[in-house]
């Protein structure tokens, strides 16, 4: 189904006005993702299937066309240079500097789960006897309830496990069938889900307790540039002085737009005395 000047401009006004999506040179995805949908379900027009995405008070719509304009693919351990960084920098930090034994983390963009459950897997190898000790639950949050549910069932097929050693698949996983594997309750219930969009204020309460981690990994390459910035500058609001920030590898924070000070790459880190 071909999309005239005037839907496609409407599209992309919808998406970059209310997810800080920038489509404006995603005609052909747009057409490719969203066409056959729209003819399957009988829909006339990319006007009159936008009249019923703005009209549903379900969310269910809004949910359908996120998914099928952005894309949703992760895997375990995925850039493993930033786990290793918060094992031996972060956490050595977060702890000593830690208040009635807490840590902040939280995965902004969670999508399936991979990202929260490496990192709940690497903090229950870290703490180890003394987990029990601590508070080290993780937000994660994503603007789709559907994703969000995948991640809640916390159920993954082998191909996006190559990362994990042999041991944590033992410990953390049991076997559902023979291309697919579990994450055991323990390490679900050190997950908050929540719905959240981005381009919204944060909550007071992240102000009030602020994290000491934040990943916002491979989402904002779907920002412009300005939009990017205003989110960059929100997170830093939210983060501890001296807390962390990561972002994904083909992603990257200009210098001087931000409050944030360069790390190395994908990593950035507000001012211990900010």
């Amino acid at each position: 189904m071909d999309i005239t000047d005037h839907e496609f401009h409407r599209l992309v006004d919808y998406m970059h006005n209310n997810f800080g999506i920038n489509l404006s040179s995603k005609r052909v995805l747009i057409q490719g993702r969203l066409g056959n949908m729209l003819r399957e379900r009988g829909f006339t027009s990319y006007d009159q299937y936008l009249d019923a995405v703005m009209a549903d008070t379900s969310g269910a719509e809004v949910t359908t066309i996120l998914n099928k304009l952005t894309t949703n693919h992760t895997f375990f351990m995925r850039e493993p240079e930033h786990y290793t960084f918060l094992k031996e920098v972060i956490l050595p930090w977060a702890v000593a500097n830690a208040k009635n034994h807490e840590l902040r983390i939280w995965s902004a963009g969670c999508s399936s789960g991979e990202e929260c459950y490496t990192t709940a897997m690497l903090l229950d190898e870290y703490f180890g006897k003394e987990k029990s000790l601590w508070d080290t639950r993780i937000l994660a949050t994503d603007i789709s309830n559907s994703v969000m549910d995948k991640a809640k069932a916390g159920v993954y097929n082998v191909e996006g496990m190559k990362g994990l050693s042999p041991e944590w698949k033992r410990r953390y996983f049991r076997q559902v069938d023979d291309e697919h594997y579990e994450i055991c309750q323990e390490i679900k219930d050190q997950i908050i889900f929540k719905p959240f969009n981005l381009m919204d204020e944060m909550p007071e309460k992240y102000k009030r307790r602020p994290f000491d981690l934040i990943f916002c990994r491979n989402v904002m390459i779907y920002f412009d540039q300005p939009t990017k910035n205003a989110l960059v500058n929100r997170f830093y609001d939210v983060l501890k002085p001296g807390g962390y920030f990561y972002i994904g590898h083909a992603e990257s924070i200009p210098r001087g737009e931000t409050k944030f000070e360069y790390v190395k790459p994908a990593i950035y880190r507000r001012g211990l005395d900010t």
